[in-house]
């Protein structure tokens, strides 16, 4: 009967990734059948924490990030929770004995974004490591499944991605940042003037980002490769739009990659993955 709550708890982390993500939910189905369930375990943990200090305004924030933190320190070291987003992310962190400074650096962001409305480049770039860059580092546990040199040697990459992502977000999600939230992630920024020159300041950032972290993506196992270049293929061309549009219009409107045109991604994707030159 064990089994049962623990299936029923992947199965909510794979709820919640396919409800809040089409993206990473396509890509996530194109990683090897193993290692899709401890993905989705990350994802439901991190969506979670996310939505409590980005959505829930009419509740106290602060106590509720506390007590989500509390829990998943107690889920770890127990190996039980009665939370199933929970129970499904101590039973990945345990397996694959993901660092837990990762996860106190992920909560430090989420408490950052509790306080912080404005980032100075020191406060970034820690927000950004705890926000991504862990992200990718914990996914990275599960696709090295235990061997060090691997993790070691493809960690810089990881963390490239997942800052690219984060980046590429930041700039998606202007409007309801700036207007919802009050936030503005880019230091030295001022979106009441939001200039063409800040924009590619912010974009030759994020184009680094990518190339550092195409090259790993190459090197990972072939169980993961896939899923994981399919998602970057995801941003490259969500990115490319967001390169297009004027920064007037970022503050706007919502970019956005259509499904059908998400499809066509997947077909290109597949083509070269078949013929191996991706």
């Amino acid at each position: 009967m064990f089994q049962i709550f623990n299936d029923i708890s992947h199965q909510c982390s794979k709820l919640t990734t396919e409800r809040y993500s089409t993206s990473f939910s396509s890509a996530i189905k194109l990683l090897h059948i193993d290692i899709r369930g401890p993905i989705y375990d990350l994802y439901g943990f991190v969506r979670f924490a996310d939505e409590i200090v980005d959505t829930f305004h009419d509740y106290d924030k602060e106590k509720l990030l506390s007590s989500f933190k509390k829990e998943t320190y107690e889920a770890i070291e127990s190996g039980i929770s009665l939370n199933p987003i929970l129970q499904s992310f101590q039973i990945t962190v345990n397996k694959f004995l993901i660092d837990p400074a990762l996860i106190e650096s992920f909560f430090n962001s989420m408490e950052m974004d509790l306080g912080n409305k404005q980032y100075d480049s020191e406060g970034y770039d820690k927000y950004i490591y705890g926000s991504a860059e862990v992200v990718g580092l914990m996914c990275l546990y599960v696709f090295c499944d235990g061997d060090k040199v691997m993790y070691e040697k493809l960690k810089p990459g990881a963390q490239s991605l997942g800052a690219a992502f984060q980046k590429v977000n930041f700039l998606r999600d202007l409007k309801a940042d700036h207007e919802q939230l009050n936030r503005t992630y880019f230091p030295g920024v001022n979106f009441k003037n939001f200039t063409e020159n800040d924009k590619r300041e912010i974009e030759k950032d994020i184009s680094e980002d990518l190339k550092n972290a195409y090259s790993s993506i190459l090197l990972l196992p072939a169980k993961a490769r896939f899923g994981v270049y399919l998602a970057y293929k995801y941003y490259l061309t969500l990115f490319k739009k967001i390169k297009k549009a004027q920064p007037q219009m970022l503050l706007q409107q919502r970019v956005r990659i259509s499904n059908s045109y998400k499809a066509v991604i997947l077909v290109k994707a597949g083509l070269r993955s078949s013929f191996n030159v991706l």
